[in-house]
């Protein structure tokens, strides 16, 4: 088994002025969020943060309630089926975790999906089958770009173009996306989310800036480019997707 369970932290949620997250933000590297009432508390993000401790980076959201607490709702099938998301984008350039260099946001992202399974090389329920645990919280590196006909000014994972073959990471699970499926350590306890990236997994040895983001993506009807689209933004810690995170 690739998981490992993780010591939580559980951070107190406070409502903090904008000048005081700006301050904060800057001084420490970690983003403070203020409070949203209107998203869901286990998709409310009060707090994100990216910490090397010892041969790992260590990416961590706390929200407001209990994290990991939604899951989607299986259809039955792959096409219109639901994506939930802990996502952390960052200002790495994509080729630091083995795509083609250049190809849009590089984002780490922790997911869930019960109508199909994208991790081919683990069997995260252990149950001998390794094609059936994507109703089972995973990691992904995936970028991201812009497409319209996700909606005007939405965001999807970047599709491979017919005809092209761009350099992916070992670990890619052969879909037609920018996706990578690294099998990362990680823990959901109580408000807190961290996912563990070993270092030497990563090939870019300094700092970078990311932000905190909670989202719902969908696999398009038509099975089709795009393919997997980010259809609800839940909640974003700095509020504009700026990355104003410094990892440390």
């Amino acid at each position: 088994m690739r998981r490992s369970t993780l010591l939580a932290t559980v951070i107190s949620t406070t409502l903090i002025t904008n000048f005081s997250l700006a301050d904060s933000n800057k001084h420490h590297g970690h983003i403070k969020a203020p409070i949203s009432p209107a998203v869901a508390a286990s998709f409310d993000i009060v707090h994100a943060k990216v910490t090397t401790i010892g041969s790992h980076l260590v990416f961590q959201q706390v929200v407001r309630g209990k994290v990991g607490a939604k899951k989607p709702t299986s259809v039955g099938k792959l096409a219109g089926s639901d994506v939930f998301s802990y996502v952390w984008p960052t200002s790495m350039n994509s080729s630091a975790v083995g795509f083609e260099a250049d190809q849009g946001i590089l984002a780490l992202a922790l997911t869930i999906h019960p109508d199909f399974d994208d991790t081919p090389l683990y069997d995260e329920d252990g149950d001998g089958n390794k094609t059936n645990d994507g109703d089972k919280w995973h990691s992904h590196w995936v970028v991201l770009v812009k497409d319209d006909a996700c909606g005007k000014g939405s965001l999807k994972v970047k599709d491979i173009a017919k005809g092209t073959s761009p350099k992916m990471p070992i670990t890619w699970p052969k879909l037609p996306i920018f996706i990578d499926s690294p099998g990362f350590d990680f823990s959901l306890k109580n408000s807190e989310v961290l996912v563990r990236v070993p270092l030497s997994s990563i090939g870019f040895n300094g700092g970078f800036s990311f932000d905190g983001v909670t989202a719902g993506l969908r696999i398009n009807s038509q099975v089709h480019a795009p393919l997997l689209c980010v259809k609800d933004v839940f909640d974003i810690a700095s509020g504009d997707l700026s990355l104003p995170g410094l990892s440390q």
